[in-house]
């Protein structure tokens, strides 16, 4: 992907639906999102995951707003085609709508051009209404909802019964119709995920959804292999980077303590003869006091 190609826009996103594939991954940093984008991702999202795959925790919840935002800012500088959605962290669109706006503004300011915000109740309705209100593009994301999953149980697939597909139906006509440009369903039955998608003129995303979804998204981690925690089900690696660079940093370690890095010739630096040398400072030791 050229460095020179137009950039995606939340107009250009809302086009593709039914026409187009979306290609949607997540990125934490600047090496990884110049990577997503040069390969010619649609969307990067910056991903409250990086909570589990970056910073070590055991889900999503302690991640927090400053997080994020550093984060954002470091992928906003490797992008240069994607639109970058910044996912909004648990607690910072829970307390107020004004709280929300102002939480947003700084996604915004800090490089991001949307964000992503959880779940479809009424009162994330109103939200996302405000975001808008605020021209801050939101894109949605029901079914498994990570920073749900104490409520949830766990990290489980959703709508499997009628009630529960109902409910899905109806918080994604909602979130569609509170002018949400995309949606991210999660962990939802193939023929669930199917129906929603036929029935909205926005783009589904989906992650665990099965195929018929317009687009797709996977975490970065996933896809090279570089995270040795759970592996679901929907998860396909494309590589197993997280081996590769295991046995390259022990080799590396390996060379230091047998003598063989660094190179006499190739790696190292040379200036004049240890000859050279003995005539400046004489061919004595030198004993540095301890002090």
């Amino acid at each position: 992907m050229s460095n020179t190609a137009k950039r995606v826009t939340v107009p250009a996103i809302r086009a593709m639906k039914s026409r187009q594939r979306i290609g949607m991954l997540t990125a934490y940093d600047y090496p990884s999102a110049k990577a997503v984008d040069t390969a010619g991702a649609d969307i990067i999202l910056v991903g409250d995951s990086l909570g589990m795959v970056v910073l070590g925790y055991p889900d999503t919840l302690s991640v927090t707003v400053d997080d994020m935002i550093h984060h954002t800012r470091a992928v906003a500088r490797g992008v240069n085609h994607a639109l970058i959605v910044g996912d909004m962290p648990y607690l910072s669109y829970h307390v107020s709508i004004e709280e929300t706006v102002q939480n947003a503004g700084r996604f915004i300011q800090a490089g991001a051009h949307t964000v992503k915000i959880e779940g479809g109740k009424p009162s994330r309705i109103k939200t996302i209404e405000a975001l808008i209100d605020a021209e801050i593009p939101v894109m949605g994301h029901i079914g498994l909802t990570p920073q749900s999953v104490n409520a949830l149980g766990g990290f489980k697939v959703q709508g499997k019964g009628s009630d529960e597909a109902r409910r899905l139906i109806e918080e994604a006509i909602a979130l569609a119709a509170a002018g949400c440009f995309s949606l991210v369903l999660e962990c939802v039955p193939t023929a669930l995920a199917a129906f929603i998608t036929e029935r909205l003129s926005i783009p589904t995303i989906g992650i665990g959804a099965g195929p018929a979804c317009d687009g797709q998204v996977l975490v970065f981690h996933d896809v090279l292999g570089l995270y040795d925690g759970m592996k679901p089900k929907f998860v396909r690696r494309y590589a197993e980077l997280g081996e590769e660079m295991q046995k390259a940093l022990t080799v590396f370690l390996d060379d230091i303590r047998a003598g063989r890095f660094p190179d006499e010739t190739t790696e190292s630096f040379h200036s004049g003869t240890r000859e050279d040398l003995d005539r400046l400072y004489g061919s004595g030791g030198v004993v540095v006091p301890i002090k």
